[in-house]
Parts: C-alpha cells; sequence; structure tokens
C-alpha cells in the first residue's frame, strides 16, 4: 500500500515522512545527567539501529548534561540524533541551556504539561521561539495520560450540550486529536513551518490508538509519530505495539515508531529497537538484518539441534550488521533458513537465499544446504552448525561484497 504523503522534517539530517522510508526511534532509560552511562546506552541504542534517540530533559543536571553527552557521542563517531523529552519546565532550560538547545536535534513537546491555565500558550510559544531561533524541528506529543485538561473540558461542555451526546471514550479521542492540531496550528502562526512539525497521538489501548491514528491522518498531512504508550512488559508488549501498529502501517499511516515496552529486570534496552525493526521488515516495509526462517518444532523434531542453531545464525547475523551494513550493502534483506525436518525443510531452504534442513527424528542423519534455489552441498558429522555458518559468511562475501557488484 502507498503511504500517505506527508511533510518531510529533517532532524539532523533523518527524515521523518515526505516519503522518507520509517524511522525508528527509541528512548534511553538512564539520568540524563549521568554523562557517561547516557552517552553508553545511547551508542548501544544507536548500534542496534535506533536512527534517533530521545533522552529525558527534566532538570538543570540533565539539561547541562546534553551538550557533553552531544561530545561524547560525536567522538565515537556516533552521529544519532538527541531528542529532547521536555515536561513542564521545557521553556526555562531552553533559555538558561542554550548549549543544550543547540545540541539536540528536535524537542518534544507535550501541550499537556507545557503549562497550566494562563502559563500554558505563552511558555508553549516560547519553546517554540526557542526551536525558530534554533532552527530545531518539533515533536508535538500528545499522550492521554497527561491530555490537556483545558481542551478536554471544552469538549465535554460541548458534547453536553448536545441533543445526543457522544460516548465519553469517543470526546477523549477527539480531545487527544485537538489538542495536537490546534497545537501545531498555533506552533504554526508563532512561525514555526509545517516542515519541522511532527505529531503524535498517544494512547495505551490497541483500538483506541488505532481509531485517533486513523482520524488524525484524515485530517492533516504533518508526518506522524507512532507509539502504543505504555505497551506493558515482555510477550504482551510486543503483541500490542504489533498488534495497533501494524494495521497502521499497512493503511500507510506513520513516518516514525517507537516501541515503549517496560523492560524486564537486566534486559537489554535495545530489544524495543529490534521489536520495531522486525515489525517493519516482516512487514516488507523495511529491512534491516538477514532474516533467520525457522520451523516451530513437532513430534519430528525432538532434538532440539534446529533450535540452538536457529538462534546462534539469528544472534550471529545481528551482531555482524554493524560491519556488514557498511561492507556488504543489500546484505540486510538476505533470508535464512534453518529447518528442522524434511516435511517443509527443502522447500523453505530453496525459497531462502540460503538454508539448511536438519534431520528430523528417525531421519538420516545428513542436512543439504541450498543456496538460490539449488543444492550445494550436504552437511554431516559433529561441526554442521559451525560448517553451516561458515557458508552463510562466504555467500554474504560473494554475493554482497564489492567483487559481485554489477
Amino acid at each position: 500500500m502507498l503511504r500517505k504523503n506527508t511533510t518531510g522534517v529533517d532532524v539532523g539530517g533523518v527524515i521523518i515522512g515526505g516519503g522518507a522510508p520509517i524511522v525508528v526511534q527509541s528512548m534511553t532509560n538512564t539520568d540524563t545527567a549521568d554523562v557517561a552511562a547516557t552517552t553508553r546506552q545511547v551508542l548501544e541504542l544507536a548500534r542496534a539501529g535506533s536512527e534517533l534517540v530521545r533522552i529525558t530533559v527534566n532538570n538543570e543536571e540533565a539539561a547541562a548534561a546534553v551538550p557533553y553527552i552531544r561530545e561524547q557521542l560525536d567522538a565515537a563517531g556516533c552521529t544519532v540524533p538527541l531528542i529532547g523529552d521536555f515536561h513542564f519546565n521545557g521553556h526555562k532550560l531552553l533559555e538558561k541551556y542554550p548549549a543544550c538547545a543547540a545540541a539536540l536535534g528536535k524537542y518534544r513537546i507535550n501541550p499537556g504539561n507545557v503549562g497550566r491555565g494562563s502559563k500554558r500558550d505563552p511558555q508553549f510559544a516560547q519553546m517554540i521561539e526557542f526551536a525558530l531561533y534554533h532552527e530545531k524541528p518539533v515533536r508535538i506529543g500528545v499522550n492521554w495520560g497527561s491530555l490537556d485538561q483545558a481542551v478536554l473540558a471544552r469538549l465535554l461542555d460541548e458534547n453536553a450540550a448536545l441533543a445526543n451526546p457522544e460516548p465519553l471514550e469517543r470526546v477523549m479521542r477527539e480531545a487527544v486529536i485537538t489538542s495536537a492540531l490546534e497545537s501545531a496550528l498555533r506552533a504554526e502562526e508563532l512561525g514555526l513551518p509545517r516542515n519541522r512539525i511532527v505529531l503524535s497521538c498517544k494512547m495505551s489501548g490497541v483500538q483506541e490508538l488505532i481509531a485517533v491514528y486513523q482520524s488524525l491522518s484524515s485530517r492533516c498531512d504533518y508526518a506522524l509519530h507512532l507509539g502504543l504508550t505504555e505497551a506493558g512488559m515482555g510477550s504482551k508488549g510486543i503483541v500490542a505495539s504489533t498488534a495497533a501498529l501494524a494495521i497502521l502501517l499497512q493503511q500507510g499511516i506513520g513516518d516514525t515508531l517507537r516501541i515503549s515496552l517496560t523492560p524486564e529486570p537486566g534486559a537489554d534496552r535495545a530489544n524495543e529497537v529490534i521489536v520495531a525493526q522486525e515489525i517493519l521488515q516482516t512487514m516488507g516495509l523495511r529491512s534491516f538484518t538477514p532474516m533467520v526462517i525457522s520451523c516451530p518444532g513437532c513430534g519430528r523434531t525432538t532434538s532440539d539441534y534446529f533450535q540452538k542453531l536457529a538462534q546462534q545464525i539469528q544472534t550471529h547475523l545481528r551482531q555482524q550488521m554493524p560491519l556488514w551494513k557498511q561492507k556488504y550493502p543489500g546484505v540486510e534483506a538476505m533470508n535464512v533458513a534453518v529447518m528442522g525436518c524434511v516435511v517443509n525443510g527443502p522447500g523453505e531452504s530453496k525459497n531462502a537465499n540460503i538454508g539448511i534442513s536438519l534431520p528430523g527424528t528417525g531421519e538420516q542423519p545428513v542436512a543439504p544446504v541450498y543456496e538460490d534455489g539449488v543444492k550445494t552441498v550436504t552437511l554431516k558429522g559433529d561441526y554442521i552448525a559451525e560448517e553451516f555458518q561458515q557458508l552463510v559468511e562466504r555467500y554474504v562475501i560473494s554475493h554482497y561484497g564489492a567483487s559481485s557488484a554489477g
């Protein structure tokens, strides 16, 4: 499906919208004031493939640290743009720490907490003025959990006056959308061009998120940031995010996304990047790393050998990508099949770029390998895993290396 034609936004050289590939974002969970820890996590997220990284800028210590984080990233050769996440006091921090304002690639403003009452409009305007002065784009990020209460109250009053009032959930959805659109219009009135505005309307319910973004997309052509907020932990968060975002992406809605997983204790923060990439890649929207096709296993595969090999190959491919994407352009679209028995093994292996069909329970202890549909070798013995990994490496070099060009 063709994606919606949106206004492209340049964030430090990364284009959001305007027909550009969908951008993967992530966010640190370190104390931003801890320069070393935050720099280290940004590097980890960037190496995993995050193209934009958002950091919390919640106090003076964090704002003062931002230029040093940017400096250390640049020294490490990492150009990933940093997004400043501002709530409540962003106008003060941007004013007091101009080096922070300059070092960030984009500002995130939440209309629900940029200011209360009479302070809301001037403080919002002040942040837009800093964006104009430093020539930075802005994400106007509405979150239903911190919705602008003035907008909600106004819409509730208007709804109550109707002969047939809408259900509360519909009014809530409309309040989220209205907050985003009215804030974007005000930013434009203050001089911020459309090609420096990104909108997001985050909900924590799958159906609510789909409904809000479908409506928002039909009413504007701003670049849109997708994300199911407070998605949850583990499989719940992954499934909920995928269920919501896959529908929107299939409809051509969305220009950048973040998967808001609650990290399990000790888990790698980069997991959210991998999930975002895999959603886009399995939908055929982008390619990030060679994909391993493997069967779920059944009574024919009582050994866990093929499971271990599939995991080993997938891990190896992802670890190699920071190097491979520079040396072997196009390798990210490669498919590798690791199959566990003769039922679907040969067929899937033939359809992959390179694949192996391991012997199932009771089958002859040999493993045919296929490259581009042709059987090239049959492996057997105690070193099938090591030999197949070498064949994968050889395939990458021969098909994606400089000597294979043209």
